[in-house]
């Protein structure tokens, strides 16, 4: 168990797109401004709740009010003033978040609207803006059959847009099976400090439950699962032939054959089904056919 899965998908021919130097200027402010707006009038807020600081830090002393608690009484000042003062204390509300982006060749995939790929983007920067308003870090790994690029936490706009730059441009160097383990590993052995992780993947990797596991000892980790609905349900077209995307092998399939669709949809269910388990509550998984925003709203209504 650990996010294996055996069947084929389909590639899009028309998944591969060279932007020139001005397309993807014009395609990152695009995808700020949306995600922008919806981190600034939706997650914003949630977010905030759905993730707590540090602890709290003392911030400063006032006179004590009726229904304060007499434990917070600051008694050298009390004595100095001859009147009740108390302390009052604010969250260390400063976080990291660190986003782990799978850049496998299977996010290239798209048979509906939209790539996996650039909807992980939209849903990796609506996260990154909703830290951002939050004065939070945000870093990224970027990942395959091995980590591919590594941008450590940073706080502000030019920064995030950084990483949305690079999300729409680069390309997978790695031919074999995603491998999120070697992304985690590496995760754990430079984050010194408690982060918020969400790791964003079709989770159609080699075995991770160990890390995995390793890896929710010290951070606050979620499984976002993004995958496209021809990978869970196959129509009767007959014969076709079909390409692993990743490890360029091909296989025919009957799909005339009720059995060969059941099997087709049962293995992808299976897995999604394996991957939940080992995030437990912390897992949501979205069809590119279908917007984010709902399902991610109420993710965090129900972590406050």
């Amino acid at each position: 168990m650990g996010g294996v899965r055996g069947g084929f998908i389909f590639t899009n021919n028309n998944a591969k797109n060279i932007l020139t130097t001005q397309e993807l200027i014009a395609k990152v402010k695009q995808v700020e401004i949306k995600t922008k707006g919806l981190s600034n009038n939706i997650f914003a807020g949630d977010y905030h709740t759905a993730f707590k600081g540090r602890g709290m830090s003392f911030s400063e002393v006032r006179e004590y009010n009726y229904g304060d608690d007499v434990r917070n009484i600051d008694w050298n000042v009390s004595a100095r003033v001859s009147t009740p003062h108390v302390k009052v204390f604010e969250e260390e509300r400063e976080l990291t978040m660190m986003l782990l982006i799978d850049i496998s060749k299977s996010s290239n995939l798209g048979s509906q609207i939209d790539t996996k790929r650039n909807y992980i983007t939209e849903l990796a920067a609506t996260l990154a803006f909703s830290a951002l308003k939050n004065n939070d870090k945000v870093g990224a790994i970027f990942f395959s059959d091995a980590v591919e690029k590594y941008i450590p936490p940073k706080k502000g706009r030019s920064h995030i847009l950084h990483i949305i730059q690079i999300l729409l441009t680069i390309t997978s160097t790695q031919t074999k099976n995603t491998n999120l383990s070697a992304c985690l590993q590496m995760f754990n052995n430079i984050s010194k400090q408690k982060s918020i992780a969400f790791i964003i993947s079709d989770f159609i990797s080699e075995p991770f439950k160990k890390d995995l596991n390793i890896c929710k000892r010290k951070h606050d980790v979620i499984g976002l699962h993004v995958y496209d609905a021809l990978e869970q349900t196959i129509a009767d077209v007959g014969i076709i032939k079909t390409i692993n995307m990743e490890t360029n092998t091909t296989q025919w399939l009957d799909t005339s054959n009720k059995n060969v669709r059941a099997a087709y949809t049962h293995s992808f269910n299976s897995n999604v089904q394996q991957v939940k388990s080992l995030f437990g509550l912390n897992f949501l998984s979205f069809n590119t056919q279908y917007n984010y925003i709902k399902s991610l709203h109420a993710f965090f209504k129900q972590r406050n």
